[in-house]
C-alpha cells in the first residue's frame, strides 16, 4: 500500500517555485516536460494526421499547451493555436511559447472559430483560477463543451477549483486530464472530479524533494492494503485478535447490527458480541452464527427494572470488550440514549459511534459533554457522520460543510477530541491532532444505498479491535470499505449493489492491487 500525496493550488506553486529556485530547473525546462507529458498521453490515443486546436491563455497553462501543439505538430498533427486574452498580458514563459509557434509560422489566432477538430486542447487556465469565468472566457469553454471534439484539459479542466473541485461559473468537461506530479483535490472531490474524464498523473521533475521538509496536507492510500494491516501472531487465539461489542440494532433493524458484527469479523477481529433487542435473537443467530449474543427486553411491566437489568449486562459487556461500536439501527429510545451514557461515562475502551449514536449526541449536550470529557482522558473515539449527520452534530448546514469539505472535518475533531470519518461521495478522514488529512480515492456509486455506513463501522472497529489506533484504522478502514466496494462492483455491477455484497468482498479487498 502506498501513500499519495494530493496538494492544493498554493501547495503545488511552492513546490513549482522551489524546484526553480532552490534546485535550480528552469522554468521553461519544466514547461517543455509538461507539455511532452500530455503531447505523449494524447499520441498513446491517436495517430498522426489528426486536427488538433491548442486554446491556450494567457498564464503558464497556456504556455504548456502551446507547447503541447508544437510538439504534435512535429510529429505530424495538424495543429491550429488559439489564444485567448490580451497578448500583453501573457507570462514570460507564454510569451516565449507564442514567439516560437510565431517563427514555424502559427501564430495563435484569437478565437475558436467554427473548423471542426478532432481533439481539442484545454490550457486556458491552470491550478490558479480564483474567480468564475465570465465574457470570452466563458465563451471559450462553451465552445469547446459544444464542439464534437475529444478534449484533453492540461493540469485540471478549466473552471473548475484546485482545491474545492468546485465550478467556476463555466467548466471544461474533459475526456482526458493530464497533470502533473501530483493529483489536486480539484480532481478527486466532486462535481470536479467529474469533469476531468480520464485523470492521469505524469512526473516532470517535480518530486517530493520540493517539499523541501513541508510535507502536504491532504494524503490519500492506493495498492493493496495488506501491509497495513496489524500484524497476525501464529501463536495467538480468538482473544489474542481482539473482542468487539457491537451495540446496534433495534425491533425491525437487525440487519444493522449483521452487516456491522460481520464486518468487524472480515478484518480480522477474533471475537464479536453483539447487543441487541431480544426480538432480533432469532433471526441474527439464524444469519450470524459466529458472534455472541446479548439480548435486551424493550417493553413489558417494570420500565426502570428493564433499564436497570440492561445496565448490569451493559456493565459487563463492556468489561469483556477490547473496542466498543455503537448506532447502527440502534433508534434513539430510552434504552438506547441510556445505553450510549453508560458506553461514554463509565468505559475508557475505544468507541466507534454512528448513525443513531451521532444522532443522540446531537440532541443531547450532557452526551456531547461527556465526549468531550472522554476526549480530556485521552480515550480513542471515532465519530463517523455522512454530511446531514455532521451539520447536525457540528452546526451549520450540508453546503456550508460541502463548500469546505476537507477542513470542516478537522474543525470538528479537534472540537470534540475524536477522530472524525466524514462520509460523502469521497470520505475525509481527519484527527485532533497532527495535521494531516485523508481523503478516500477508493469506492464508487454502487455503494450509495442503504446499510453501507454499518459495514465501515464494522470494519473500522474491526481494526481497532486488534490495537490499532484510532486515525490509522479510520483512514485505511475507508479505503479498504471503499476497494471492497469497487471489488463488488466488479462481480454485481454498480447498480443493484447492496452492503452484504461489499461485507463478502473484504477479505478479497485486502489482497487487491
Amino acid at each position: 500500500m502506498e501513500k499519495r500525496y494530493i496538494v492544493s493550488a498554493g501547495e503545488m506553486k511552492e513546490y513549482d517555485r522551489n524546484t526553480i529556485q532552490y534546485f535550480g530547473v528552469p522554468s521553461l525546462v519544466l514547461m517543455e516536460r509538461a507539455a511532452m507529458a500530455v503531447a505523449e498521453e494524447i499520441e498513446e490515443r491517436f495517430a498522426p494526421g489528426k486536427r488538433v486546436l491548442i486554446v491556450a491563455g494567457c498564464g503558464n497553462n497556456g504556455g504548456d499547451g502551446i507547447a503541447v501543439g508544437r510538439i504534435l505538430r512535429e510529429h505530424g498533427f495538424e495543429v491550429d493555436f488559439c489564444l485567448i486574452g490580451d497578448r500583453e498580458k501573457c507570462s514570460r514563459e507564454t510569451e516565449t511559447q507564442c514567439g516560437i509557434i510565431e517563427k514555424y509560422g502559427c501564430p495563435p489566432q484569437d478565437k475558436i472559430g467554427d473548423k471542426e477538430y478532432d481533439i481539442m486542447v484545454d490550457a486556458l487556465f491552470g491550478i490558479g483560477l480564483s474567480r468564475n469565468l465570465e465574457g470570452r472566457f466563458a465563451g471559450a469553454v462553451k465552445a469547446i463543451n459544444e464542439s464534437k471534439s475529444f478534449v484533453c484539459s492540461v493540469d485540471i479542466p478549466s473552471g473548475i477549483h484546485t482545491d474545492s473541485g468546485g465550478i467556476m461559473g463555466e467548466a471544461v468537461k474533459a475526456d482526458l486530464t493530464v497533470t502533473f506530479a501530483f493529483k489536486k483535490p480539484g480532481h478527486v472531490l466532486y462535481p470536479g472530479s467529474g469533469y476531468c474524464g480520464e485523470t492521469v498523473c505524469r512526473d516532470i521533475g517535480i518530486t517530493r524533494e520540493s517539499f523541501l521538509g513541508e510535507t502536504p496536507e491532504i494524503y490519500t492510500f492506493c495498492g493493496s492494503p495488506m501491509e497495513g494491516l496489524p500484524a497476525r501472531d501464529g501463536g495467538g487465539n480468538k482473544g489474542t485478535f481482539g473482542k468487539a461489542l457491537v451495540i446496534a440494532g433495534s425491533v425491525g433493524m437487525s440487519g444493522a447490527c449483521e452487516l456491522c458484527a460481520g464486518s468487524v469479523y472480515r478484518m480480522g477481529a477474533g471475537m464479536v458480541k453483539i447487543v441487541t433487542p431480544e426480538e432480533n435473537r432469532i433471526i441474527v443467530q439464524s444469519n450470524l452464527p459466529e458472534a455472541l449474543l446479548s439480548t435486551y427486553r424493550m417493553q413489558g411491566a417494570g420500565q426502570e427494572e428493564l433499564l436497570g437489568e440492561l445496565r448490569q449486562r451493559l456493565e459487563k459487556d463492556m468489561e469483556w470488550a477490547d473496542c466498543i461500536l455503537i448506532g447502527p439501527g440502534l433508534g434513539k429510545s430510552k434504552e438506547a440514549c441510556a445505553m450510549l451514557k453508560q458506553v461514554l461515562g463509565e468505559s475508557r475502551q475505544p468507541l466507534v459511534i454512528d448513525a443513531d449514536g451521532l444522532n443522540l449526541l446531537a440532541e443531547n449536550e450532557n452526551l456531547r459533554q461527556l465526549l468531550k470529557e472522554c476526549a480530556k482522558a485521552h480515550r480513542e473515539i471515532v465519530l463517523t457522520p455522512h454530511l446531514a449527520e455532521f451539520a447536525r452534530l457540528f452546526g451549520g448546514t450540508v453546503e456550508d460543510i460541502k463548500s469546505n469539505f476537507l477542513h470542516k472535518p478537522k474543525e470538528m475533531a479537534e472540537k470534540y477530541g475524536c477522530t472524525i470519518v466524514c462520509k460523502d461521495a469521497r470520505t475525509v478522514v481527519a484527527t485532533p491532532c497532527g495535521r494531516e488529512i485523508y481523503l478516500n480515492t477508493s469506492g464508487n456509486d454502487g455503494m450509495a444505498t442503504a446499510g453501507m455506513g454499518d459495514v465501515l463501522t464494522g470494519v473500522i472497529g474491526g481494526l481497532i479491535a486488534q490495537g490499532m489506533d484510532a486515525g490509522k484504522a479510520a483512514s485505511l478502514g475507508v479505503y479498504i470499505h471503499g476497494k471492497a466496494g469497487d471489488k463488488a462492483a466488479e462481480e454485481k455491477g454498480r447498480y443493484g449493489l447492496m452492503a452484504g455484497d461489499v461485507v463478502n468482498c473484504l477479505t478479497k479487498a485486502l489482497w487487491d492491487e
